[in-house]
């Protein structure tokens, strides 16, 4: 694939059903002051982007944002990451189920208000199983469908903006007035990160890294391709956001931006300002945006599936490609039976959107880590693609920090604990026979596991849903403050690790 088909990967990955729901959340958690926000990510993704294209470009290989933290850290740093990768196939899920509720807007019987209704889970499964079978029959296939659903992606938000725009402006100081610009206070632009679902949003511009294994001339496509779609997905997010600002009747906003509520904000919106034409083709596009996303998730997640059966964290059965696809057929089942299991209706959308943006936050952590350790170790010949990553790459740890930190108690009391189960499967799945002593594996992963420790402590005695022990500023500080100390300890870790490594072996 080239610089067309992986942009549009990309672009295709962050342009899901975040777009549909994410200019009214961040709006009621922020106001106008949103739009900061939507920089903001897109300023910090692009950081962390870069330490990413370093890896991705010099390193290509399919799956690749699970094998760089085992060649980096060892093994117990890759099966934690690993297992986090498994949980995130959860993302996939979610796009699928927020299909069957925009759906339910024609076909009500989908959706009962909290969880899909058994109708509802009957289609999803079989929608996951068409994606499945779509992504069966080669990267070619997959590349061609993805470009067509990304054109009409692209073609639904930008007539959005127009429409409302043209539809008349409510008033031309709505960015100042009722409350001001920033009427919950500057540090609300953090929370919308979050609360807003912006994270969510910018999230999946890795997207083309894990083809990287399967792109022509990676050097100069990835990282093109990789910025683009970073740039292009917040220029759109910033015309949406301006749009639903402006669009909004003054009718609705006696309570605040607080109190601007619908279930379907931009199709809703529409029908208010007699725009049907515009309301229809929305609710039409709520589910071709999503799918778009599932579709290129239920690919990630496959090479991912694969990759980590090569660090052994599944067994290697998954690792067989389909020759005359190219495709790993069997991690493709695999992933559809965990999809079948997110389906079931033990939470809505909105929870497993919160768990799985903190899931991809932690992969990036590793990666700059990663970044870093293969620069300063001795056999760092294939680094150096991106000038400046011995400050990016602890800029973008750092930054990957905060926004988990950010996103709150009330996900993080659920996330890092899950994630920490990837200790005992460590040990679980160890093979002594061939291994490095199990003392020198822990010693190697040890930071990961503080790490991830110590950040729970810190959301729970925080001012981010936490108990409030810990005020503003001085909490996203200390984060700051430790996540430095803990980069310098896994990069310094990594370096002994891959020293101690046989020059010329194979990790996994």
């Amino acid at each position: 694939m080239g610089y067309w088909g992986l942009t549009a990967i990309g672009f295709s990955n962050i342009l899901g059903s975040g777009w549909l729901f994410a200019a009214m959340y961040a709006a009621q958690t922020a106001g106008p002051a949103a739009l900061l926000s939507w920089v903001a990510a897109g300023l910090l993704c692009a950081l962390v982007a870069l330490v990413m294209v370093e890896l991705g470009a010099s390193r290509p290989e399919g799956g690749g944002t699970v094998r760089w933290p085992l060649y980096a850290s060892g093994r117990l740093v890759g099966t934690m990451v690993g297992w986090s990768v498994l949980l995130s196939v959860g993302g996939t899920a979610a796009e699928i189920t927020a299909i069957m509720q925009y759906a339910a807007h024609y076909l009500p019987g989908l959706y009962n208000g909290h969880t899909l209704t058994f109708t509802g889970l009957g289609l999803a499964l079989g929608l996951s199983v068409l994606l499945t079978g779509l992504n069966w029959f080669g990267v070619r296939l997959f590349s061609r469908v993805n470009n067509a659903v990304s054109v009409f992606k692209v073609v639904v938000p930008v007539i959005t903006v127009i429409a409302l725009f043209a539809s008349g402006l409510h008033s031309p100081d709505r960015l100042t007035a009722h409350g001001g610009f920033a009427p919950y206070g500057y540090a609300a632009c953090l929370s919308a990160l979050s609360a807003g679902g912006i994270v969510y949003s910018v999230n999946g511009f890795q997207a083309p890294l894990d083809f990287s294994g399967e792109a022509r001339n990676p050097r100069r496509s990835i990282p093109a391709s990789v910025l683009s779609g970073i740039g292009l997905s917040v220029l759109m997010y910033l015309g949406l956001q301006l749009a639903f600002l402006y669009a909004v009747p003054d009718g609705l906003l006696g309570h605040g931006w607080h109190g601007v509520n619908f279930d379907s904000p931009f199709g809703q919106l529409a029908l208010l300002l007699n725009l049907q034409w515009l309301s229809s083709l929305l609710y039409a596009d709520a589910v071709v945006s999503p799918g778009g996303s599932a579709y290129v998730g239920v690919a990630i997640d496959a090479r991912h599936t694969y990759a980590l059966a090569k660090n052994g964290l599944l067994p290697r059965f998954f690792m067989r490609v389909n020759e005359r696809f190219g495709i790993p057929n069997r991690a493709l089942a695999l992933n559809l039976a965990v999809i079948v299991v997110f389906l079931l209706p033990f939470g809505g959308w909105q929870n497993i959107v919160s768990v799985m943006g903190d899931m991809y936050l932690l992969i990036y952590a590793s990666s700059a880590v990663a970044a870093s350790v293969f620069r300063v170790a001795a056999r760092d010949r294939l680094s150096g693609w991106v000038p400046g990553l011995r400050w990016i790459s602890p800029v973008a740890f750092v930054v990957a920090s905060e926004f988990v930190y950010w996103s709150g108690w009330h996900d993080l009391r659920l996330v890092l604990p899950l994630v920490l189960v990837g200790l005992p499967l460590f040990l679980f799945l160890r093979r002594d026979a061939s291994s490095t002593p199990l003392a020198a594996e822990l010693r190697d992963g040890a930071w990961l596991v503080v790490y991830l420790a110590v950040i729970t402590v810190l959301s729970w005695l925080g001012s981010f849903g936490g108990a409030g022990h810990l005020s503003a500023p001085w909490d996203s500080l200390t984060v700051a403050v430790f996540a430095l100390a803990v980069f310098w300890w896994a990069v310094m870790s990594g370096a002994r690790h891959l020293a101690a490594a046989p020059q010329d072996a194979e990790v996994g």
